[in-house]
């Protein structure tokens, strides 16, 4: 758990310290923040079946023996889809406060990363982690995501538009 803090705090201050880059120019920016927002809800979607595989694995839905392996792939294939997003959002903007929105959503991303760490380190050991830990560190892996896609991709697509 100290190492998934440890990751959220440390980008949380990285994010504060670094300089921002900024958007070279508005039509670049457009075209980012349109991958990203399309990114980031391909990661929803994998969330939504991280969710339904977990309550199939924890025997609350009945589901076939294979869902453990798309419960782990489904989660490796969000983790990788996000890395772009998450080091384009903290290298070009940092740790921002603009707005409430914008605090929520960087705070989210760090919260992200953490809790994403200390449920991976307790499924290593898992005489730590079979009991509550994982599946709480999965919920707030799943609610993290919920929250970063609510103020970033569904504020953008009310915002701007759902262009691709």
């Amino acid at each position: 758990m100290v190492a998934g803090v440890g990751v959220a705090v440390g980008l949380g201050v990285y994010g504060r310290l670094h300089e921002p880059v900024g958007a070279s120019d508005v039509e670049t920016f457009l075209r980012l923040q349109n991958l990203k927002v399309w990114l980031a809800t391909v990661v929803a979607a994998f969330l939504a079946v991280q969710a339904v595989s977990a309550l199939v694995i924890y025997g609350v839905l009945p589901g076939p023996s294979w869902i453990a392996a798309v419960h782990r792939w489904g989660g490796r294939l969000a983790l990788l889809t996000s890395m772009p997003v998450a080091v384009h959002c903290l290298y070009t903007f940092g740790l921002r406060s603009d707005t409430p929105r914008v605090l929520a959503h960087s705070l989210l991303g760090c919260l992200l990363y953490g809790v994403f760490v200390t449920k991976m380190l307790l499924l290593s050991r898992p005489e730590q982690g079979r009991g509550w830990g994982v599946p709480v560190a999965g919920g707030l892996v799943l609610t993290a995501v919920a929250g970063l896609w609510l103020t970033s991709a569904l504020w953008f697509f009310t915002s701007v538009g759902t262009a691709l």
